[in-house]
């Protein structure tokens, strides 16, 4: 794909297999040779120059290169003392590479330019001053021509060329060279890949990477479609500042905002390891995180690492690691799901703890708000690694609902998105109630945190309590030392007409709970059955139309009466016997209703037969069942007034006689 044109396109000589040459040399040479650290040139006369460019000595002769390079005839003419014969030139970029090369092209020997060495080379001719003035040809000239015709009409090459000029600042910013392959690398990316078998710089060997010349009318290839990710893993190997280059030139190119921060994630994922799993990091970890953070390069990828070293080289790995993050951060497109809410999870994880700037952090946590409703138990668990009681970050994530409820607020006034709005308020709602059910572990979480964090959404949000009663009963369970008024105040977030029947039937038998929610659960139960008991009667004919008898939660707690907000911890045991009372009655009035079945059966048959002694002996039975009767119901029941027990005698005593 786009690979190299021919040298003649560029309207130049090169030598044989694509090199270059330079023909007035005036050293018949016969070739470089080196010994050690220093090379040295084969030629009939000896050297009188040595250059030295770090370690690497080069023994040369003046005369080609003083004929060539301005700026070594000026700092020898320019010396007092002209018989110079050392320069030291540490600051040449590209280093002894690129001199190397010079120095040959200056002495007429053929260099081969390649996408590999080009960027050092043009930068070295240009400290060097080898431009026009000099000699006709000379090299600036020829690196300029095979950087603009060959690199840049190529994919491969624009990007090998782009990652060599890492260790080229400032030389390769200010010659244009990282724009321009920047700007070749996304026109290549956005162009329209219908019909074109394409290569694949990043993928294994093994992989064929035909030419983009030679594919280009091949009919098999115009049936082969073109995965849009297929530039994500070339990119991916470019240093942080130059992929924000690529991407910046990309977006201004106009590519769908999925499509780049899907190439965002990629690289992401590679240079930061951390976030490819998004594992969650055990609580009683979690501390351990502060202040013990570094990195270390790996295969081009930066790994995060859990260590107590501070020497100087993990200080600037994780100073590289800031920057990456930063920089993703400042590049992910603004458009609603450009990147998934794990990832952002994910990343605001790890910013947070390497401390990356306050502002990238708000910014970071706006992106997350738009769109909270994609977010994970397994996300939200975000350690707190720097000072502060709780082990998770509970601050961060009450400002993420925060952010959310803005953008909510903000899609709400729109009718044609007011039901996707409540949609997403519901799956936050089951979100941050299971958040506080993990949360409610934390021994140091304060009754205060909670209650805020639960009171942080609308009550609309939630069509059920049943979540948020189980994070208050496990918090109860796992703050036993709280005192009354806590465990009250932490109770009213929760609506009881919002329970099912199961977390009723729970709460009613929960000893955690204080005694007037346990009175307010039982009575809306009560409420629910009454209601539902009128609904079946409306069902099946009635005329007038049924009003709820407690329609909601303010009604409810005003229809609790007075007497029950007193004496509540004296009378629980009490509540507790009489419920045991109550369920012994039940149990005695089916026998005795069983039992008075079989005395009817019994009776029937003595009227038929008309035995004396039988019914004598029935009468005794029914006299003796009638006074335990009016006993139980005397020391059980005594709501039930006794002329309805002499009522109820009376009746029998007629009935049979």
């Amino acid at each position: 794909m786009w690979e190299s044109e021919t040298e003649a396109a560029a309207g130049m000589k090169y030598g044989d297999d694509g090199l270059i040459t330079s023909t007035k040399h005036g050293v018949k040479v016969e070739g470089f040779h080196q010994k050690g650290n220093s090379w040295y040139v084969t030629a009939d006369i000896p050297s009188d120059l040595l250059v030295q460019i770090g370690e690497i000595n080069f023994h040369l002769h003046k005369y080609p290169l003083l004929s060539r390079s301005g700026k070594l005839t000026r700092i020898i003419y320019d010396s007092r003392d002209h018989d110079i014969n050392k320069i030291v030139m540490d600051d040449l970029p590209g280093g002894p590479e690129a001199f190397e090369l010079a120095a040959k092209f200056c002495y007429g020997i053929a260099v081969d330019l390649t996408a590999s060495n080009i960027s050092g080379l043009r930068c070295a001719s240009e400290y060097l001053e080898m431009a026009e003035d000099l000699e006709e040809g000379n090299l600036i000239f020829k690196t300029e021509a095979f950087l603009s015709y060959v690199v840049l009409s190529s994919w491969r090459d624009s990007i090998v060329v782009l990652k060599t000029c890492e260790n080229l600042s400032p030389w390769a910013e200010n010659l244009q060279i990282v724009r321009r392959c920047s700007e070749s690398i996304a026109w290549k990316a956005c162009a329209n890949s219908k019909g074109i078998k394409w290569s694949y710089t990043g993928r294994p060997p093994n992989v064929s990477s035909p030419k983009f010349n030679e594919m280009k009318d091949s009919s098999s290839s115009r049936n082969q479609q073109v995965p849009p990710d297929w530039w994500f893993e070339d990119v991916s190997i470019l240093r942080i500042d130059h992929f924000v280059r690529v991407i910046t030139a990309i977006k201004v190119k106009g590519m769908r905002f999925e499509v780049i921060g899907a190439g965002i994630m990629h690289y992401a994922t590679k240079w930061l390891p951390g976030l490819k799993n998004g594992t969650t990091i055990e609580a009683d970890e979690a501390r351990n995180y502060s202040n013990n953070i570094g990195s270390c390069s790996s295969e081009g990828g930066v790994h995060m690492i859990v260590a107590g070293t501070r020497d100087n080289t993990s200080s600037l790995q994780a100073k590289d690691q800031r920057m990456t993050i930063e920089s993703l951060i400042s590049i992910i497109p603004p458009q609603k799901d450009s990147v998934s809410c794990s990832f952002l999870l994910r990343l605001l994880r790890m910013a947070s703890m390497i401390k990356v700037s306050p502002a990238l952090i708000t910014e970071l946590e706006k992106r997350v708000g738009m769109q909270f409703e994609q977010a994970t138990l397994a996300d939200l668990l975000i350690p707190c690694y720097h000072k502060s009681e709780t082990v998770y970050d509970v601050d961060l994530v009450q400002r993420l609902l925060e952010h959310f409820l803005v953008q909510e607020q903000t899609e709400s006034s729109s009718p044609s998105r007011q039901s996707f709005s409540e949609n997403a308020k519901a799956r936050v709602a089951r979100l941050v109630d299971s958040y506080l059910t993990e949360l409610s572990r934390d021994r140091n979480l304060s009754p205060t945190k909670f209650q805020v964090l639960a009171e942080a959404l609308p009550e609309s949000a939630r069509t059920s309590d049943d979540g948020l009663y189980r994070a208050i009963d496990s918090y109860l369970k796992a703050h036993p030392t709280l005192t009354e008024h806590e465990r009250k105040r932490l109770c009213r977030v929760m609506d009881c007409q919002k329970l099912s029947i199961d977390a009723c039937m729970h709460a009613a038998q929960n000893e955690r709970l204080p005694l007037r929610v346990v009175v307010q659960v039982l009575f809306s139960e009560q409420v629910k059955i009454t209601n539902a008991l009128a609904n079946n009667s409306l069902k099946e004919g009635a005329e007038s139309q049924y009003q709820p008898v407690i329609s909601n939660r303010k009604t409810l707690l005003e229809g609790t009466p007075q007497s029950f907000q007193e004496g509540w911890i004296a009378a629980k045991k009490d509540i507790n016997t009489l419920k045991f009372e109550l369920d012994s009655v039940k149990a005695k009035y089916l026998e005795l209703q069983n039992d008075m079945e079989n005395l009817q059966k019994q009776f029937d048959k003595m009227l038929k037969h008309k035995h004396t002694s039988a019914w004598s002996s029935g009468w005794k039975k029914l006299s003796k069942l009638t006074k335990m009767t009016s006993i139980e119901n005397h020391d059980i029941e005594p709501q039930i007034p006794t002329s309805e027990i002499r009522k109820t005698s009376r009746r029998w005593r007629n009935s049979i006689s």
